[in-house]
Order: C-alpha cells, then sequence, then structure tokens
C-alpha cells in the first residue's frame, strides 16, 4: 500500500545506481514529490518514473550543484559511491561527503538517510571503513543522519546475487578461501527499500546509526548451498583452502562471474569480517519491521531468480559505470584537443520493415550474442577480463528491449532513438574511446540499415590498436549486418 503523500520534497542521488533506481519508484508510488540529482539526464530518461521526477543535472563534487539540488529538500538520500574511481576512492568519497553535509546545511535540510555497511568487525576492509568515514562526513554538518548500515543485498540485479549466482551455478566443485565460513546476515532488497521508504515518513529528524539485516545469520558456504537447492542443482563441494587473499580470490572471481575485479575485490574484502547486525544497533526503534516480516534468504533468493526468469530486472549492478582507464572516465568531449576520428561504416538495404529490422537491433548482444563471430566476441571478452575489464558477461537487464545506461555486456547504451538509432559507448579496456552505432530508417520504400564502428584513439598508441584490428572487421561487422536482417521478421 502506497503511503500518504505530504508536502515534502526528497533528493535522490545515486538515482542511476542499483538502490537509487529502484527507491525513486518507490517514491513515486508513494505520490512524493521526488528530485534526483544526476550527471547526464539522458541516462535516466528511459526509466518508468523519468517523467513524474524533477531532474537536476549536476555534479556531487561541486558544492554549487549540490545546494541547488538541495534547495527546498526536506529528506535528502545519499547513496552515492567511488569505489570504482582508483585507489584513493576513500579520499573522494569523505570528499563528496563533507560536501554534501555543508550544502544540506546550508540549504536547512531537515534530514540526511545514508545505506552504508555493517562494520562491527575491527578488522575491517578499506571498503567497509570508507563506508563508515562517509557517515561520520555526512553527520559533521548540523543536519540529522539517520545511517542504515546493511550486509549482503540479496535480490535481482545486485552484484553481491549476481556473485553468489554465477559462483555456485558455475562451480560445482570449488576451492574457496576461509572467508566462506564467515558469519554473515543477508537482507533481501525489498526489505532493504523498505527501510529506506519509511524512512522519508520519520514525524522527526533522526541521527543515529542502525544497523539492518534480513532474519537469518548463516555462512556464505550456507547461502551457496541455499541458492543450488532452489536452484535444483547438486550440492556444492566446497574445499577450503588458505593461501587465496583477497586479490587472488577477486581476480578468481573477474574471470569466473560477470562482475569485474575491480567491484569483486571490495566485496571480498568485505566478507572478510564477519557481517552481522548489532542487537544495541537496531532499527527497530526508529522503523518498525515490515508487517509480513522480514524476508528470508530462500525467499529472498527465489523472488530474485523469479524476477530474472520473467526478464523483470529494475536496476542493476552494472547500471553504475566502470571506467578503466583514465581517458574512459566520460563519454563526453576527451580532455585531449584536435580529437581523431577513425571510422567503419557498413549499409545494407532489405525488403524488411523497419520495425522488424529494429527488433533484431535492440536484441543485440547478451544471449543474443553479436550475430555471428562469436569466437572472436568470446576471445575478445576474454582478453577485457585478463586486463581488468567488464568482459562480455554483464550480458543485459532484458533479453529484448534496452534503455539508456543499460549496460550491455562490455558496452554501454549512450543513445537510444527507439524504432531509429542505437549508440552503444564501448567500456571495455581500450587505447582510447569506441563507439557502435546503427540506424534504421526507410528509404525508397525500402529498409536501410547502417552500421558504423567509430573510435577516438589515444595517441599512438590508439592509432596503431585501430589499424591492428582493422582486418578483423572484415569478418565481424558485414556478418553482423548480414545476419541483423536475416533474422528480422518477414
Amino acid at each position: 500500500m502506497a503511503e500518504q503523500s505530504d508536502n515534502r520534497r526528497y533528493l535522490v542521488t545515486g538515482a542511476s545506481g542499483y538502490v537509487g533506481g529502484r527507491l525513486v519508484g518507490n517514491l513515486v508510488d508513494d505520490n512524493s514529490q521526488v528530485r534526483v540529482l544526476v550527471r547526464d539526464a539522458q541516462k535516466i530518461k528511459d526509466q518508468p518514473w523519468a517523467s513524474k521526477v524533477e531532474i537536476v543535472e549536476g555534479n556531487a563534487n561541486s558544492l554549487d550543484d549540490l545546494k541547488r539540488a538541495l534547495k527546498g529538500v526536506h529528506t535528502a538520500y545519499y547513496l552515492l559511491h567511488s569505489i570504482n574511481l582508483g585507489k584513493d576512492f576513500d579520499e573522494i568519497e569523505s570528499k563528496m561527503a563533507q560536501n554534501f553535509a555543508q550544502a544540506a546545511q546550508e540549504e536547512k535540510v531537515s534530514q540526511i538517510v545514508y545505506l552504508g555497511g555493517i562494520a562491527n568487525d575491527e578488522n575491517r576492509s578499506q571498503h567497509l571503513a570508507s563506508r563508515m568515514n562517509t557517515g561520520a562526513q555526512l553527520a559533521s554538518g548540523s543536519v540529522p543522519v539517520l545511517e542504515l548500515r546493511a550486509g549482503i543485498i540479496i535480490g535481482s540485479g545486485s552484484a553481491s546475487f549476481e556473485m553468489l549466482r554465477h559462483l555456485t551455478h558455475r562451480l560445482p566443485i570449488m576451492t574457496t578461501p576461509k572467508w566462506v565460513s564467515n558469519l554473515t546476515q543477508p537482507i533481501s532488497i525489498r526489505d532493504v527499500l523498505y527501510y529506506l521508504r519509511k524512512a522519508a515518513h520519520l514525524e522527526r529528524p533522526v541521527g543515529r546509526v542502525c544497523d539492518i539485516g534480513g532474519p537469518e545469520v548463516l555462512s556464505y558456504s550456507n547461502m551457496m548451498q541455499k541458492f543450488a537447492k532452489i536452484s535444483g542443482l547438486r550440492k556444492r563441494w566446497i574445499i577450503q583452502v588458505p593461501v587465496l587473499t583477497p586479490k587472488l580470490s577477486s581476480l578468481w572471481i573477474g574471470f569466473v562471474t560477470p562482475v569485474p575485479t575491480s567491484l569483486a575485490r571490495p566485496l571480498v574484502e568485505s566478507l572478510i569480517s564477519e557481517v552481522v547486525a548489532d542487537p544495541a544497533k537496531s532499527v527497530a526503534s526508529v522503523i518498525a519491521p515490515p508487517p509480513e516480516g522480514l524476508i528470508d534468504v530462500e525467499r529472498a533468493i527465489t523472488l530474485a531468480l523469479s524476477r530474472i526468469a520473467d526478464s523483470d530486472v529494475q536496476t542493476r549492478w552494472s547500471d553504475a559505470a566502470f571506467p578503466t582507464a583514465p581517458w574512459q572516465k566520460a563519454q563526453g568531449d576527451p580532455e585531449w584537443a584536435g580529437e581523431m576520428i577513425l571510422r567503419d561504416r557498413r549499409e545494407i538495404t532489405t525488403d524488411k520493415s523497419v520495425q522488424s529490422v529494429w527488433e533484431s537491433v535492440e536484441r543485440i548482444g547478451g544471449d543474443h550474442g553479436w550475430y555471428g563471430s562469436t569466437w572472436l566476441w568470446y576471445i575478445r571478452g576474454l582478453l577485457d577480463r585478463a586486463v581488468g575489464g567488464v568482459g562480455l558477461r554483464r550480458g543485459r537487464r532484458d533479453p529484448n528491449t534496452l534503455r539508456i545506461g543499460d549496460s550491455l555486456d562490455f558496452w554501454r547504451v549512450e543513445e537510444l532513438e527507439r524504432g531509429h538509432r542505437l549508440k552503444l559507448y564501448a567500456e571495455m579496456v581500450l587505447p582510447g574511446k569506441a563507439w557502435l552505432e546503427f540506424v534504421v530508417e526507410e528509404k525508397n520504400g525500402k529498409t536501410h540499415i547502417v552500421q558504423e564502428a567509430s573510435f577516438a584513439p589515444h595517441g599512438l598508441g590508439g592509432q596503431i590498436y585501430w589499424y591492428l584490428i582493422l582486418p578483423l572487421h572484415i569478418f565481424i561487422f558485414p556478418t553482423m549486418l548480414r545476419n541483423i536482417v536475416k533474422s528480422s521478421r518477414s
């Protein structure tokens, strides 16, 4: 049941991320006045709630942008993370939180709600320590901060769930580090959203730290066995070894699962500590538990799997971009001047309808593949993962439809005019920036398709790379174009 609307205005940061994207939808369902702060409004324009919220474009590092976004706001949700921006991510997160606290204070915000991570063990990782410090920096101002700390979040599309799912599916026998025996208290994404949603309607501002967790405490290995049972798999053989360091573990996870090494490492490091909610920090005194009770691990896994089976995944961990080189951190104009653009353009005309051809274009990638030269795409994905990239295994959120901002294997949807144009930006490790674009239109009663690969090389190395792979384009791109037409409905 939706909450009654009130006169409060809510700001959600991180609205293009996994939790933020779902929270905005929940608040909109409550008929709340919602504002979102995003770097690029185009990235969220295909969200079902986009037309129902106020969108502010800005940078979370800019005090002026933050003040503009926080003006007139009652409750501000802080859902920003910077773990993919290099080794100094903790310093970046600290500064961002300081700026947010200052801007919220100057704009007389009543409440800040922050989603952090449970960190009750003194042997905490850099990631968890940064999460704690972020909460402390947010609370350094005069605005009360309700910090909700969660452990592993189980839900369709979460990084923790994808790691669990793929490890269990692909490895009937596995050697694992000792941390798989550590205790954890996972929580369903539905319950996380329940607490965040209820925080919007607190009678008075609250300043405290609360742990939120599901109803069960169990080891990571037990959780894997539960997943195997629910998925109809045989019991997994788990052999613990003492030599797998967090670095080695994250490299292995990056190779076996869709979660890249850069994201797997903070997840693994977090599991080294026991992530169990502290009863002394219970959220119950602030927000009552759900009337129907908290969701247990088996039901949370079942719900997540059913969402995936129904192609009904609202948001994914990969909704946030994963820059892999300094010159790939933004899809806008590069920092160097006089940019060179190298292009490979192909065209074809067919009697198939524009609609049917477009449907084939929009289905590209994921389980549908890349319309030929499968082994070349597979090798390119392996090479990308070998050098720390995301590889091909991210797949896609929905098998048939795309929206701006979606990850698509090692691409991301940068521009989309449904029925006409699709532009993908490469998030693989490259000495430059690359795009792949499709344009479908009617010409003289026939359907004309343009397929163009473009590359902005970074220095001489980038130019050499382009000319080295150019012969492979002869196999990949003409075949792709022909098979797109062939797969289109008559």
